[in-house]
């Protein structure tokens, strides 16, 4: 999984009238869980920001007075009016300890559905996964180069093979593809690629017999 480096200073005032004067100073206030005891810390709001606003998940390597602590995402509290991080809650990452975080999915490929004329509906954009730091992704990738319309990817598709644990419901919809007024059936596919190759093969020997007549 990859990181980032987050410089903070440690909190020792706590409570709500300091917290909003770490966010009117353009810190957010955070705390780190899963340690011996809660570390609170504050730091500026842009350096959040690989690890907020990122199409990945990421552990961030928290700088606390000259040591460092590796931690993931718990959860985070944004402003409702200008949509500011304001709050973050994370979980220290500790050595031979699994972690729970959340995992963006990235679908790859050129669904068959899609290229007959069906639309695909993202349901889960990402999944919660529980394993070792070192076996976690950045990502989750799917191939769904063979999904048709109507057919599902379901989180049971996604668990095999893979050094962590998937927590979401194996019967969970994914993503899928759904019928639209342009699709094209399986059997009008089938029916234009025969039609295309009897065409190619009466013009293959349309085009024999003119040679031959050519050269007659």
């Amino acid at each position: 999984m990859q990181s980032v480096t987050i410089k903070g200073t440690v909190r020792t005032e706590l409570g709500s009238k300091f917290a909003k004067a770490v966010r009117a100073a353009g810190d957010v206030p955070c705390v780190i869980y899963g340690g011996k005891e809660p570390i609170h810390f504050s730091a500026p709001i842009l350096a959040f920001r690989e690890l907020v606003y990122t199409s990945e998940a990421l552990v961030a390597h928290i700088e606390l007075d000259g040591k460092t602590i590796q931690a993931v995402i718990q959860d985070m509290q944004f402003d409702p009016l200008t949509d500011k991080l304001t709050h973050m809650d994370l979980i220290e990452v500790v050595e031979g300890k699994p972690v729970t975080i959340e995992v963006p999915v990235v679908m790859t490929g050129n669904a068959r559905g899609v290229r007959n004329g069906g639309k695909l509906k993202s349901v889960l954009r990402s999944l919660k996964i529980k394993g070792h730091i070192n076996d976690l992704p950045s990502v989750i990738e799917h191939d769904i180069t063979d999904l048709r319309i109507g057919q599902s990817i379901r989180v049971s598709d996604m668990k095999d093979g893979k050094p962590f644990e998937v927590l979401n419901a194996e019967a969970a919809v994914v993503v899928t593809i759904k019928m639209s007024r342009k699709a094209v059936s399986e059997e009008e596919e089938a029916e234009e690629a025969a039609e295309g190759a009897e065409a190619t093969a009466e013009a293959a020997v349309e085009g024999a017999e003119a040679n031959q007549a050519a050269a007659e």
